[in-house]
């Protein structure tokens, strides 16, 4: 599993890190000295209590009653954490406004809006208002604000005024169907909705007016619609949300305990109703600190992740904003007028750390599309991506067409915890394809069928510890069960994330797919990740899915499917040369029994590809039952499944 070296980090980039920093810190105030980060590793998932402390002081956590103990119950799903103590999520993010109220704390690049800036002072007054607006609306600890907001400064301050009060936040995209947010919200019944009325993307302005109605006749039990009109007038008996940001009245944060409930997110959902995940204030305060060793993030940064609001790295960009960081938000079309634009952004604004998603730096590769001849990357040091795995030819395409002297750090984790299992380190090597390390803190590791922990070979990612930012409870899982049928059914009081990973003996990782959409031949498992870099390395394909079809007593039928690039035939040459490709990258064993022709892969709203709901609909089950379409991105593009089920007769 060792990929080729990419980059090299200098003794000087490691020493001025916040992961040296930390090192160093519990040295001298534990008198701890570890040999290696894999010993710093093992300590920190085996004395939960003294590295969560750690973190805690290093990072110098707000808190108007500090926990006696961080580590109540160890063991889950049954887990406790900081009983006693009281603090708040926003004051700890705010916190960074004392002294420096003339500091950049956000841009903002909208295709709405245009470019804007705000102030941390100007941060700290509109969020104190709009609480104080909020208080007025009866809003109290434990009331659910959702909002229907773009990844603008709106979203951020009615998050962050939502939980000084101790109430809990719930966001969607605007893009999202009307389905698919009521679907989301009607469990949690709100008592605020806050939305813009339409968006602009790739240039067009999209009008929502009608869609807003029928989520908020769907949603009984909001007393109050917050609105900020894009594309028309204010509705009757809406408020303005301009009016919400404008009084003058000091911040006050409500103190809360450890576990309240912070916010609400969602799993994809591609199967019956998403799951309303419900995280804690302390929790996430102490996630994202640890996050910020791992992407070696400061006061002295200007952060991106490129990401829209329906996703849970719009909810991670919170965690840069906690270290004082100046964050850069996007909110347009990566593509519009073409794939140059955010990377553009990237160095009009100086930005040291940049992060996407996969698919973005893979599509921007497919383009041929070379940043560090088109545009001035001197500021940036560090680049983050997660969603999907990163292909190994990504890795090469990062370092010679974006920059070379610069940290690649992918990073893997979920919606679940908000949060990653395996991350960077600033002081280790990259290597192609390769995550650099475990997450201190997170007992990450590779488990077979029986549960015995496996190194160099693929097995399922487990986590055998508690984290403190693992859920609390699903929202109306009034026993627990669909939490503890989610990650806990597999292996009694071990979290099973449900993805595929190998971890080598030295700590670095690869993430191979899902582990529910495993292709099995011939005895021989695989991860579908792998297919996929064979199959997408090459230029006449843009995009594939493949799933293994098993039949009980019959030998397993392996469909790929692809999109071609434009103009390209899917004949018999193009499928000899992919059948070439899998040959020779990944195994004979794993070339397909058939290649079809697609014109989109269906995809969730967080852009991973739909193999376990089509997989199901080709061994025969009801089109109408396997997926839910309003929790994808293309939901049209699941018909030619339906229809290639039916040609096929199976079940």
């Amino acid at each position: 599993m060792s990929g080729k070296v990419l980059w090299t980090p200098s003794a000087e980039r490691y020493d001025a890190s916040t992961m040296a920093a930390f090192e160093r810190f519990v040295g001298a105030k534990l008198g701890l000295e570890f040999e290696d980060y894999n010993a710093m590793w093992r300590w920190s998932v085996d004395d939960l209590e003294a590295f969560w402390n750690a973190i805690w002081d290093f990072f110098d956590v707000r808190a108007s009653v500090r926990p006696q103990k961080l580590m109540v119950k160890r063991q889950m799903p049954d887990m406790e954490w900081g009983t006693g103590g009281k603090l708040n999520f926003t004051d700890n993010i705010l916190k960074h406004a004392e002294g420096r109220e003339d500091a950049l704390a956000l841009i903002v690049q909208s295709e709405i809006f245009g470019r804007s800036e705000m102030t941390w002072g100007q941060l700290r007054r509109q969020v104190a208002s709009v609480a104080a607006r909020l208080r007025g609306m009866g809003v109290k600890e434990g009331d659910r604000v959702v909002a229907i907001l773009p990844n603008t400064e709106t979203a951020f301050i009615a998050c962050l005024a939502t939980a000084s009060i101790g109430a809990i936040w719930s966001l969607c995209a605007p893009d999202m169907g009307h389905v698919a947010i009521l679907d989301r919200f009607q469990q949690i019944e709100p008592k605020v909705l806050i939305a813009e009325d339409g968006y602009v993307h790739a240039g067009k302005t999209i009008d929502r007016r009608d869609i807003l109605a029928q989520i908020g006749a769907g949603l009984p039990s909001v007393q109050h619609f917050v609105t900020k009109a894009v594309v028309g007038d204010l509705p009757q008996g809406h408020v303005a949300w301009d009016d919400l940001t404008g009084d003058d009245v000091p911040y006050e944060g409500t103190q809360v305990d450890f576990e309240h409930p912070l916010w609400i997110v969602y799993s994809s959902g591609t199967t019956g109703n998403p799951k309303p995940i419900v995280h804690g204030h302390g929790g996430i305060i102490l996630e994202s600190c640890k996050h910020s060793l791992h992407k070696d993030i400061t006061n002295k940064d200007r952060y991106c992740w490129l990401t829209s609001s329906g996703w849970i790295m719009w909810n991670n960009q919170l965690g840069a904003l906690g270290q004082g960081a100046t964050v850069a938000m996007y909110d347009g079309a990566p593509h519009h007028p073409d794939l140059g634009v955010v990377w553009r952004f990237v160095a009009d604004e100086k930005l040291t750390f940049f992060g996407a998603g996969a698919a973005f730096f893979s599509t921007c590769m497919k383009a041929g599309i070379k940043p560090r001849e088109e545009v001035d990357l001197s500021a940036l040091r560090s680049i983050g991506s997660t969603g999907s795995p990163l292909s190994g030819d990504t890795y090469d395409w990062i370092y010679r067409d974006v920059k070379e002297d610069q940290w690649l750090a992918p990073i893997s984790g979920g919606t679940d915890l908000a949060g990653a299992f395996v991350m960077g380190h600033p002081g280790m090597p990259v290597k192609a394809g390769e995550m650099q390390c475990r997450a201190l803190g997170n007992a990450v590791r590779a488990f077979d069928a029986e549960g015995n922990e496996i190194f160099g070979e693929v097995g399922e990612l487990v986590c055998t510890e508690p984290l403190p930012s693992m859920p609390l409870f699903f929202w109306g899982d009034e026993d627990g069960s669909r939490l503890h049928d989610s990650y806990f059914d597999t292996y009694p009081g071990v979290w099973r994330h449900g993805d595929w990973i190998s971890i080598a003996e030295d700590g670095s990782s690869v993430i191979y797919g899902r582990s529910d959409a495993t292709i099995n031949r011939k005895g021989l498992r695989l991860g579908s990740a792998e297919i996929y870099q064979a199959v997408e390395g090459l230029d006449e394909v843009m995009d594939s899915l493949v799933v293994d079809l098993e039949f009980l007593g019959r030998e397993s039928f392996m469909p790929l499917f692809v999109v071609p690039a434009e103009g390209v035939a899917v004949d018999d040459a193009l499928k000899d040369k992919i059948n070439a490709a899998i040959r020779s990258q990944v195994s004979a064993r794993f070339v397909p029994n058939e290649i079809v022709e697609v014109k989109e892969v269906p995809r969730t709203l967080s852009g991973k590809k739909l193999e376990v709901p089509v997989k199901k609909l080709l061994l025969g089950g009801d089109p109408a039952r396997v997926v839910n379409r309003d929790s994808m991105a293309n939901p049209g593009s699941f018909d030619f499944f339906v229809e290639y089920a039916e040609q096929r007769g199976e079940g």
